[in-house]
């Protein structure tokens, strides 16, 4: 049997203060590590004269938003990945690893970034 859904929050325009807003509501403990994650971003934007460290620090935030989203999806991350770094067979890990691939795929999409396009 199926259960309705319940209607995911909106995704935030791809911008720091929208994706802050949107963490303190779904996910306030992740807020710490977002402002220092910022900061070091900034920082490297200055000293790299380049915008690439905020751009990459926006995508993957943005991405992070998008699947907290919808809790289910979060907590089917959150159970997947550290089967991934323990499970010794092949088979499971690579099962794991489309699993956990589909999730970010379609978080990428509704966060409006294509798989690979925020720079490294």
């Amino acid at each position: 049997m199926s259960y309705p859904q319940a209607q995911a929050e909106p995704q935030p325009a791809s911008a720091p203060e929208d994706l802050r807003a949107a963490l303190a509501q779904l996910t306030p403990d992740a807020l710490p590590t977002f402002e220092a994650e910022r900061a070091a971003a900034l920082r490297q934007s200055r000293e790299q004269v380049s915008a690439a460290p905020m751009r990459r620090f926006v995508g993957q935030w943005a991405v992070y938003v998008a699947v907290e989203r919808h809790p289910e999806r979060a907590a089917r991350l959150r159970a997947l990945e550290p089967r991934a770094a323990t499970t010794e067979s092949l088979d499971e890990a690579r099962a794991i690893a489309a699993e956990i691939g589909g999730i970010l795929d379609v978080a990428c999409a509704e966060a409006g970034i294509e798989r690979g396009e925020v720079p490294a």
